[in-house]
């Protein structure tokens, strides 16, 4: 049974999905103005492994991802550089995208954006007014009336009147309440703005997720994760706009999921202390792999200390890893039937099971790796047997290597080199069919010459003539 640590309730609770043999995930995206910092990518890498999981035990997964693309932040920036919010935002989710490519974290079913939304923004900003938990001001804004939720300070366990004590609010007499938070902002001069029926203006910070994670998952949905800064005000303040929204006595999220943060030097990492490393700089120096393999040693609610030291241990150990994944790329080229690896085949039925008892403890991924170097020592110790001369036992050493594969393919990890490998055989196979072909032309047979080339045409293959030889590229 999986269970999970859900922030609402502080304990863990036992999953039961919305829907049976479905789940329904949304994730806090970043606000794209600025390359990816590896605290960014925390939060993906952790939901991507999630989500393999999930799919390992059968269920159909939704997995809905933002991209925060009208912000101050954004703006900021643009006007910095004097180009256009969207030149901004456009430019860094393609950073994005590349940075996660590189960590072999899998896309999201859809990326809604915040300026692809606005009329679902609007409309949940008009439900929440004429129900009273909204209210326009002389200016245009729209803000939040936090005191017309009874349970707001849920989720993150404060009461109001502890945080208006402890609040370092700017004095702002259009408010009700010092914490009530902007749903609209009014336009203002050189920023973006849409039309609203209380004018022109861009939505705030939250009611962007609330919209979006509605539209695409519906009014109840499984999972919403984010790093454990979102959990005030981001998420709260989702909770407060969402809830008074929806009929009916099961609202809005049901599993709050939070990652701790990656620090340096035990200090939260992050852009505005300039404190950071971008995954593009990272990458420089460590494999994506590796950089993904470091952030998933450690389980995804504990804070991870990032230091190139602790990059180095992770690309070690994921070596043993990788050279227990060799041993069986060699060994599987063999035959053999004998029931030498029946022992084998039994201790990697109990890890996998293992592996499955961590992930289904709350996503336990540093004890679920452990079961896999646990696999690796033993598939070693086999291999050093065959190479002593014990009669080879294919079948069996097929049930443990497939479990290994099992493991791995839920971690994320040896995916990239088998791309590579593919990538490779292909290189081999092409230049093979390039001098078959050249063979013919010399033969002046050109029937052949020119079948190789219709055939490699369908296939979306081109042959260029160069005067170096020839070429070929995907079509």
């Amino acid at each position: 049974m999986l269970t999970v640590y859900n922030t609402m309730t502080r304990k863990k609770e036992e999953f039961h999905p919305l829907r049976a043999g479905e789940v329904s995930i949304y994730c806090c995206g970043v606000t794209p103005y600025n390359d990816p910092h590896i605290g960014n990518a925390r939060p993906f890498v952790t939901w991507d492994v999630i989500r393999r999981y999930l799919a390992r035990k059968g269920y159909a997964v939704r997995y809905i991802q933002n991209f925060t693309d009208v912000d101050d932040k954004i703006i900021n920036a643009a006007n910095r550089e004097g180009v256009t919010w969207k030149e901004i935002s456009d430019r860094y989710i393609a950073a994005y995208f590349k940075a996660m490519d590189a960590l072999n974290v899998r896309r999201a079913d859809v990326f809604p954006r915040v300026s692809e939304t606005m009329e679902d923004i609007i409309r949940m900003i008009e439900t929440l007014i004429a129900r009273g938990y909204a209210y326009v001001t002389e200016a245009g804004d729209v803000y939040y009336r936090v005191e017309a939720f009874a349970h707001y300070g849920r989720l993150s366990g404060r009461s109001l009147e502890d945080m208006e004590a402890g609040a370092r609010v700017e004095v702002n007499e259009t408010k009700e309440h010092p914490m009530d938070f902007a749903l609209w902002k009014a336009a203002k001069l050189g920023e973006p703005s849409w039309e609203s029926p209380w004018g022109a203006g861009r939505p705030g910070w939250h009611i962007e997720c609330s919209a979006m994670s509605v539209k695409y998952l519906g009014e109840v949905f499984d999972f919403h994760g984010g790093g454990n800064d979102l959990i005030f005000p981001h998420h709260e303040n989702e909770i407060a706009q969402a809830e008074p929204c929806i009929d009916g006595d099961e609202k809005f999220a049901r599993y709050w999921l939070h990652n701790g943060f990656i620090t340096i030097d035990n200090e939260k990492m992050s852009k505005s202390k300039n404190n950071f490393f971008t995954v593009k700089d990272i990458l420089k120096e460590f494999p994506g792999e590796v950089i993904r393999f470091f952030i998933l040693q450690t389980h995804y609610r504990s804070p991870l200390d990032f230091s190139d030291e602790r990059l180095r241990e992770a690309q070690t150990a994921l070596e043993r890893l990788r050279n227990a994944n060799a041993v069986i790329a060699d060994l599987a080229k063999h035959e053999g039937a004998s029931d030498t690896a029946a022992e084998l085949a039994a201790q990697a039925e109990t890890f996998l099971r293992d592996f499955d008892a961590a992930m289904d403890d709350d996503f336990n991924t540093a004890l679920a790796i452990s079961q896999m170097f646990g696999l690796a020592k033993e598939i070693n110790r086999y291999h050093q047997e065959v190479e002593r001369g014990v009669a080879f036992d294919a079948a069996n050493f097929k049930k443990a290597a497939d479990a290994y594969h099992a493991m791995a393919e839920i971690i994320g990890i040896f995916e990239q080199e088998e791309a590579a490998a593919d990538d490779g055989l292909v290189d081999a196979l092409m230049e093979l069919i390039i001098g078959i072909r050249q063979e013919a032309r010399a033969a002046k047979n050109w029937a052949v010459a020119d079948k190789i080339r219709d055939g490699l045409k369908e296939a979306g293959v081109v042959l260029e003539d160069t005067p170096t030889g020839v070429r070929w590229k995907r079509a």
